[in-house]
């Protein structure tokens, strides 16, 4: 950290919330233009001090008033007004270790919606089929059942009992509640759920596991009973979609319990943000929030593109959405006042098709975008996300986070790609 005299310096004090590396609580004079690398190996010295049994390689980052630092002190100082004559506060964290691809699971199809759950995964494709995996990429069984293509999977228990349950919606306007039965690794299509119009692009299960909304081309926003048994359940023949498929058995039809219109084009996403609260996001260029209670739509937020995926944070209460001009935005729905959008991430080269929370830390989330890439972000580095993951020869449809340890991806080359991430060592 030795610099000619005449370079310009700072005062700086540094602090982490991580116990392992506190250092004295002094100033230290570092060189105006100093980068993260140079903060890395100062801070590694200190640790060191005349103790030769600590690693002096570890990795840091460094945040200035809750944002990463990505250009040198001076630059960010100066966009921030901070005046370099005042001593800096600056606290550091170790850096997010990066993910490693594990396995890559081949579809027969564009791989649409996944999402994992405890030691498994779910997927659909445009072949038509719903896909059980294990988390190791094994696969356990595939579903027939729709006749177009499957656009969304959610788990609806999974928690590693006998029976799970789970949903599929497909572009053959109906939605599927299935049963799989773990120790014979059979499953059976328990309800089937008729009342859109259009394919159905979107399924949210409420935190209390009874009930879930959908959204569809056909612009309508629909309540649906998740219990085994519901009011006005109706027995009907569940035909074979091919003729080569031998299913054809009895279940119980479900209708909606009800239907809210209000969007102008399809509702391509939707998330509960409390037990009587959804919000939905579409094409139609609005995020729209709805009182399921009242039966009504409560407000509304304007965007300026098509919103193709949003994901929800319960750990930050905050909407993260993905839109076709490439962007991806930051939204607090509980602001009355100022700016809704906190923040615009910008990096990838095409439309962004999906985004998703981290379920254990509520800086960080993924996306994924027709430029192939998904993307590891934490809010506070808002210029450049954390990682790139490559791999993928074609779109990303889908990304999913359900699993702390497993970042998701299925993409048009028929390719659901696992990537194992280890998180123990975030600042949060």
């Amino acid at each position: 950290m030795m610099a000619d005299e005449n370079t310009p310096h700072v005062q700086a004090k540094f602090f982490t919330k991580q116990s392992q590396y506190s250092i004295p609580d002094t100033p230290y004079s570092v060189p105006a233009a100093v980068g993260t690398s140079e903060l890395s190996s100062l801070i590694n010295q200190i640790l060191k001090g005349s103790d030769d049994s600590v690693d002096a390689g570890i990795e840091f980052d460094f945040l200035l008033d809750g944002e990463f630092l990505r250009v040198p002190l001076d630059k960010h100082l100066e966009n921030r007004g901070v005046s370099s004559e005042d001593i800096v506060e600056i606290e550091f964290v170790e850096r997010q270790p990066a993910p490693k691809p594990e396995d890559s699971l081949l579809h027969d199809d564009w791989v649409s919606c996944l999402q994992g759950c405890k030691e498994c995964i779910l997927s659909g494709s445009y072949d038509n089929t719903v896909r059980i995996w294990t988390t190791t990429g094994a696969p356990l069984l595939t579903i027939p059942g729709h006749s177009a293509p499957v656009k969304c999977v959610k788990w609806l228990s999974g928690d590693g009992g006998p029976t799970c349950r789970f949903i599929s919606g497909s572009h053959d306007q109906t939605i599927l509640i299935w049963e799989w039965h773990r120790e014979e690794n059979s499953v059976e299509c328990v309800h089937a759920c008729r009342g859109h119009a259009g394919s159905v692009d979107c399924i949210a299960i409420n935190e209390e596991r009874d009930k879930f909304v959908s959204g569809s081309w056909d612009k309508m926003l629909k309540l649906w009973s998740a219990a085994a048994v519901a009011e006005g359940d109706q027995e009907e023949q569940l035909e074979a979609p091919t003729k080569k498929q031998k299913i054809s058995k009895k279940v119980q039809t479900r209708v909606p319990v009800l239907t809210l219109s209000g969007h102008t084009e399809g509702i391509s996403a939707a998330e509960w943000l409390s037990r009587s609260e959804v919000c939905t996001a579409s094409w139609d260029h609005t995020l729209r929030l709805w009182d399921m209670e009242k039966a009504t739509q409560t407000s509304q937020m304007q965007g300026t593109k098509v919103f193709l995926d949003m994901s929800y944070s319960l750990l930050n209460r905050q909407i993260v959405t993905a839109s076709a001009d490439r962007h991806l935005r930051l939204w607090d729905p509980r602001t009355t006042d100022g700016a809704i959008v906190k923040c615009t991430y910008t990096s990838h080269n095409g439309w962004v098709s999906s985004v998703s929370w981290s379920p254990v830390n509520q800086y960080l989330f993924i996306s994924g975008s027709y430029d192939t890439v998904m993307k590891l972000w934490d809010t506070r580095s808002p210029k450049a996300p954390l990682y790139n993951m490559s791999g993928h020869e074609e779109k990303i449809l889908a990304v999913d986070w359900s699993i702390p340890s497993l970042l998701l991806s299925g993409a048009a080359d028929n390719h659901l790609k696992v990537f194992q991430y280890n998180d123990e060592k975030h600042g949060t």
